[in-house]
Order: structure tokens, then sequence, then C-alpha cells
């Protein structure tokens, strides 16, 4: 029977969704923090559940030659990466397995993962960064599972121009002493700093208040703007509820332009703050490149584009289907999307404003499909609505390995089978995984 801080042997056999490694002690499973595949390892027993413990590697007995030394000060007490203490084959190949096991154990998916596509660049890939602001006035990233922050202005998956725009608005909170938002209390200002940039290095950045204005702005903006001189932009934010969300409802221009544009398969988009749009601009191409692969289009087909956000995948499909139709529910997006549209010149793609679960509303007998969720996946009556068109195939791109399995065994009870799949590592690093399968009758 094990017992907290117990000592134990125990051989790392593989890892788990989140990225700990899995090992068995007199038959019991442990899920190791910091334990690598291969190793043998010394392990300190931290909780004792009914069916499963949790530990950390006291000492590696026997090393792996999958593990690797972080590279990172911040690791692993920043919760922003997982697997800085693997070889990058080694993380490719855990995700690879990690999609594989969900689609045979949950989706019930006699399916392949045939790839995962991996990542040319590990370090500063990401071009939307979101640093919380403790209410010590310290801007960097959450402890794992809590909501502390950990001081990390030189956070490597971040591009230069986002770790210097954040440190030049912790500097000057410093200097005219505002107040940090304070979670327990409601009280204090800055809560957020938000910075996106685009393929050209341009960068906009924007402060989540918990108010309508900050000390200085003019000077803020100098501050910002002398410490990244590509900053196109500075944008206030108002968002004053008691909330997780990060983003309010209210924008104000403090300089410049709130809006950036960037290119992606060879189209333009605008994207102001609140835009979605994949923070991996490398990997998002070869996932976008992937699902049009996968719908097999012939410049005949009709094409549904459920989730559609700023219409990226909508206008990418465009380009090779007869007709696109993309569903979003959020209004900022939609108009987003047609102007996507027009700026390219895409003339056979339109939008339409409404919920995914009303397909039949939208497109009559689409060929193919497209949907892409977010994290929580699809609400059932969408799958139903979407098997009841009886496209050709359907096309999912998915972030999260779980609930694409369970929607595809909700899809294989309407008579629709995964027959393709491929993974894409869009964040490095993390535990996180990109996903694209294709169904069919």
């Amino acid at each position: 029977m094990l017992e907290k801080n117990q000592l134990h042997t125990a051989e790392i056999t593989g890892y788990t969704a989140e990225g700990l490694g899995v090992a068995r002690v007199n038959g019991q499973v442990i899920f190791v923090h910091g334990g690598v595949r291969g190793e043998t390892c010394a392990v300190r027993i931290l909780k004792v559940l009914k069916n499963a413990a949790f530990a950390r590697t006291e000492e590696v007995i026997q090393g792996s030659e999958h593990r690797q030394a972080p590279g990172c000060p911040h690791y692993p007490a920043c919760g922003g990466c997982d697997f800085r203490h693997i070889t990058y084959e080694e993380e490719l190949s855990a995700k690879r397995q990690r999609v594989q096991d969900a689609l045979r154990r949950t989706g019930g998916a006699d399916v392949e993962v045939e790839e995962i596509l991996g990542c040319g660049r590990l370090d500063g890939y990401r071009n939307k960064c979101q640093f919380p602001v403790s209410a010590a006035g310290e801007a960097g990233f959450f402890r794992a599972r809590s909501h502390d922050v950990i001081p990390a202005l030189d956070c490597r998956l971040q591009t230069p121009q986002a770790n210097a725009a954040a440190g030049a608005v912790q500097a000057y909170l410093r200097e005219f002493q505002v107040p940090a938002y304070d979670e327990k209390t409601g009280t204090g200002l800055l809560r957020h700093i938000y910075v996106r940039t685009n393929r050209a290095g341009q960068a906009l950045v924007c402060l989540v208040v918990n108010g309508d204005a900050l000390p200085e702005e003019r000077l803020l903006v100098e501050r910002v703007r002398a410490a990244c001189p590509e900053t196109a932009g500075v944008v206030l934010n108002r968002n004053t509820k008691n909330t997780n969300v990060v983003l309010g409802g209210g924008f104000r221009t403090l300089w410049g332009r709130d809006y950036l544009e960037d290119t992606l398969c060879g189209l333009t988009f605008r994207l102001s703050v609140p835009s979605f749009y994949q923070v991996n601009r490398e990997q998002a191409e070869k996932l976008y490149e992937k699902a049009v692969e996968f719908a097999g289009l012939t410049g005949r087909e009709r094409v549904l584009d459920l989730y559609c956000g700023i219409g990226t995948i909508s206008l990418v499909m465009a380009r090779h289907a007869a007709r696109v139709v993309g569903v979003e529910a959020v209004p900022e997006a939609v108009r987003d999307a047609v102007e996507n549209a027009r700026r390219n010149h895409i003339e056979n793609a339109e939008f339409r404003l409404g919920d995914a679960a009303g397909v039949s509303l939208y497109c009559q007998d689409p060929d193919v499909i497209v949907v892409d969720p977010p994290r929580k996946g699809l609400p059932p009556d969408t799958v139903q609505a979407a098997a009841a068109l009886g496209p050709k195939k359907i096309v999912y791109v998915s972030c999260d390995p779980g609930t694409l399995a369970r929607d595809i065994a909700r899809f294989r009870d309407a008579q629709y089978r995964a027959v393709r799949c491929a993974a894409v590592d869009m964040f490095p690093r993390t535990r996180h995984v990109e996903t694209v399968v294709q169904l069919s009758l």
C-alpha cells in the first residue's frame, strides 16, 4: 500500500496527457513529475488516490537518452512549458502516442496517426502572449494549477518584442507606483499585458485594466515604444469583472493602430486584439494544408466551415472549392472574416453569424464540412446536425485529443468513421497538440 512521503524505485514507461511520467509500483499506477521514459528513478510519493498516486523524481538511478537540460531558469516552476526536460524527438513521440491512445481508447477508432509534423523552431514561435500581472506588480506566467505569478520577462516561447514590451510596462508600474490588480480584493488596475506580433515583427500591445484609464498614459506609450520600437499600436482594454477571462468588452486606442495585418498561407488577415488566430504561424500553415488535403477538394465542392472565426480556414479552402460558407457565433469575428475575404479578393466565400448546431440553415447539401471547435469540442446536437446533412467528408481540426476522441465516437454512431489522422505540433515544449482527422461514411 502506497503512502505519502514514501520513497520507491520505479521505471518510467510513458507519459500522461499532461506530460507526467507513468510508472507502476506494487501494481499501482504512479504519475511522476519530471519523469522521462526509459529512466529508473527514486520517486517520492506526494499524493495517493484510489486508483493512482502522484510522485516526484528524487534521484535518477539509471538515465535515459531522452533527458536533456531544460535551458530555462523558470522551468518547471512556471506552468508555461511541460517538456523542456526531454528532447524534442521524444516530445513529438509522446504527443503522437497521446493522440493515438485517445483515438483508440476513447474514440474506438481503428485509425493510425500517419505523422506528427514538428516545428522548425522551438523558441520565439508564439505570435500572441498574455502576461498576467501579480498584485506585487510583476509580470510573468502562472505556476501550474495556480494563479501564483512566476516572474518571467525572458520567456523563450515568446517573441523578443513581447518580452521587451512587458518589461517596459512592468518598469512603468514601478516608476509611477501604479497598483496592479489583486484577485483576492478586486482592487488595483493592471491585470494583464497582452502582446500580438506579426510576420513582419510589428507588435500590438494591449493593457487589460480594472478601470477606464491608467496614470500617465502618454509616458506609458513612450516607455513601450522605446523598449519595443516595432510597436504599431497600444490599446487599453477595460475588464472590471471578477473573472478568469482575460479580455473585457471595451477597447480604447492610446496610440497608433488597434490592429495588425499578417500573412498566412499566402493570404492577408487583419487582426484586432480579440481576433482568434493560431499562435504559431509556421505550424498553422502546415495544419491548414493538411486540412485541405484531407478535404480532397477538386474545385467543384461546396464546403461548410463551422467555428470559422475570422475566416482563416474558410479562405484557404475557398481557393480549392467551388463555394465556402463559414459560420461563427461572434459578430466581430464575422465582420473580420467578411473583410478578410474582400481584402484577399476571394468571392466564393461567404460568412454567416449563427450557432454551429443550426448547420442546415447555412448550406444545403455540403460536400465537405470542416469543424474547428474550441477545446471543449462539439456539442452533441452539432454532431447530429452535421451528420444529418450527409457530407461525403467531415474534416475535424482539434486542439484537444480527449474531446476529439469523444466526438469521433459520437460521429461513429452517426455512421461516420475516422479514416485518416495527422498531428501537428503547434505548441513545442508544452503538452498541447493539434490534430486533423478525416471522417467519411
